[in-house]
């Protein structure tokens, strides 16, 4: 089992900055692939960002690219999200997962394991 706990989500102004965690327990969490996942009201799940294990790669939205960077550190058992120029399109709650694959899936179902979600709104 891998608990994943996110933080850093709040209000912010259009053109404004975040910087989300998510925090991991449990095994190893070096094991894993990350993704960040948004959900806003009345859409469904999309994905965000995924970083390798060895944080070698990263993967990115169309609609993030560019001011989105997503990072890790396995020594803290620690994935981050930095958004920069964020726009009130980006308001959703950000979740990060799990998964055992070496690549990190844009699919929801790809990944074992969840954090509850961060709200981020921005504001025009």
């Amino acid at each position: 089992q891998v608990q994943l706990v996110e933080s850093g989500g709040g209000v912010v102004q259009a053109g404004g900055s975040l910087r989300l965690s998510c925090s991991a327990s449990g095994r190893t969490f070096s094991n894993y692939a990350m993704g960040w996942f948004r959900q806003a009201p009345g859409s469904e799940r999309e994905f965000v960002a995924g970083i390798t294990w060895s944080a070698s790669t990263t993967y990115y939205a169309d609609s993030v690219k560019g001011r989105f960077t997503i990072s890790r550190d396995n020594a803290k058992n620690t994935v981050y999200l930095q958004m920069n120029s964020l726009k009130p399109e980006d308001t959703a709650v950000y979740s990060c997962a799990a998964t055992t694959l070496i690549t990190p899936a844009t699919m929801t179902d790809r990944y074992d394991y969840w954090g509850q979600g961060t709200q981020v709104t921005v504001s025009s």
